[in-house]
């Protein structure tokens, strides 16, 4: 039997594998991809996902991360420019995920690719997890970090916010357009939804919306009239994809995603991630609460501490943030919201920087992981 198994090799799934693995514990990580992918994720990583990143030992700007400064609200013909209230990055799901597994491999954990846990379930006084290739892997503790897919049986409850489908499509942009965005992420406004739009590394822009399902349903489900409806509504957009080519002739796309969940108890199984708590994307701090719960988990994990008191923990750390986020993103997706945004960014302008610092994870909750003791949080600012 090993010590753990953790289920997903995302960011959460592969920094709690490094951290337990550092630590001396055997973890077998079982990641469903066989190789590099994209995900559907707007690849905003704020200012705590970069402390949590170089605790691991990454070096951001060597993979290609891209520096973000500021924020572009585009409602109709109205761009509103703001700073943002913290030092950012962008980095492709692509990338990062393969750094993180590399890192949790060099570490010590085992990691199974290429193959879905099809069942968990428990077995005396651990768990087994059957995989589709017939193995199973018994460990005392199973840490569930599979993103935004459910696992079999283990499917989390409704959100607050559930009528959203998620598109994401890099592209590459006309060099002008391209040297538009440099620094920025613009969040972009249309009937129904809302895109973030910002670069990655090697020249490309990734493209990440939501909208709401029936007005996918009046645009006869089709990605192609989606888009051409988006490009209408936004001169801005429009401009941006002026002669660009997009990386495929179809987005990755999801539907049915629990935004505003918040998971508060267990039935012993430690959940990370989206599959602790799901805040809608425009507001850029999904890696970090991802990369926060997985900190916390290891933390409270090798100090003998329980799932329930890690997840109690982690939904207090994340609540408020989830809420007001999910609350903004309600507003956001609606005509009312959209131009009640629009005059009060025109009235404030640091609304945005605003509403970007209080949703991101407090430095009051990193105080209460290990991060908090490591040089490279003080050397990135420590609290601000």
């Amino acid at each position: 039997m090993t010590d753990a198994v953790v289920i997903g090799g995302g960011p959460a799934g592969a920094a709690l594998a490094t951290r337990l693995a550092r630590a001396g514990r055997k973890v077998v990580l079982v990641e469903r991809e066989a190789g590099p992918t994209d995900k559907v994720c707007g690849e905003f990583l704020s200012r705590e996902a970069g402390l949590y990143l170089a605790s691991l030992g990454l070096d951001l700007p060597a993979l290609g991360a891209v520096p973000i400064d500021a924020v572009r609200l585009c409602a109709g013909s109205h761009v509103a420019t703001v700073p943002l209230p913290f030092a950012a990055s962008s980095l492709s799901r692509r990338v990062l995920d393969e750094a993180l597994l590399r890192r949790a491999a060099s570490a010590g954990a085992m990691i199974r690719r290429g193959v879905k846990v099809s069942e968990l379930s428990p077995a005396g006084t651990g768990w087994t997890a059957r995989l589709e290739d017939g193995t199973r892997v018994r460990a005392a503790t199973v840490f569930l970090a599979t993103g935004k897919h459910d696992l079999r049986g283990h499917k989390r409850p409704p959100g607050l916010q559930d009528d959203l489908v998620a598109f994401k499509l890099h592209w590459r942009l006309a060099p002008r357009q391209a040297a538009e965005l440099e620094r920025y992420v613009e969040l972009v406004l249309f009937e129904g939804g809302y895109a973030g739009l910002q670069p990655v590394e090697e020249g490309r822009a990734n493209l990440c919306l939501l909208v709401r399902r029936r007005r996918l349903l009046a645009l006869g489900q089709r990605w192609d009239n989606l888009l051409a409806a988006m490009r209408a509504e936004s001169p801005h957009l429009d401009a941006r994809l002026a002669g660009a080519k997009p990386s495929g002739a179809r987005p990755l796309a999801l539907a049915a995603i629990p935004y505003g969940h918040v998971r508060r108890r267990t039935d012993g199984i430690w959940r990370l991630g989206d599959q602790a708590a799901v805040i809608p994307s425009f507001s850029g701090d999904g890696m970090s609460i991802a990369l926060h719960s997985a900190e916390l988990a290891a933390t409270t994990y090798l100090q003998g501490g329980a799932p329930d008191g890690y997840q109690r923990r982690l939904a207090r750390d994340v609540t408020g943030q989830v809420l007001l986020a999910t609350l903004l993103s309600h507003g956001l997706v609606r005509r009312t919201g959209q131009a009640a945004l629009g005059a009060a960014a025109r009235l404030w302008p640091g609304l945005i920087s605003a509403v970007a610092f209080h949703t991101r994870v407090s430095d009051a909750a990193l105080s209460r992981t290990a991060l908090w003791s490591h040089p490279w949080t003080r050397s990135m600012g420590g609290a601000s």
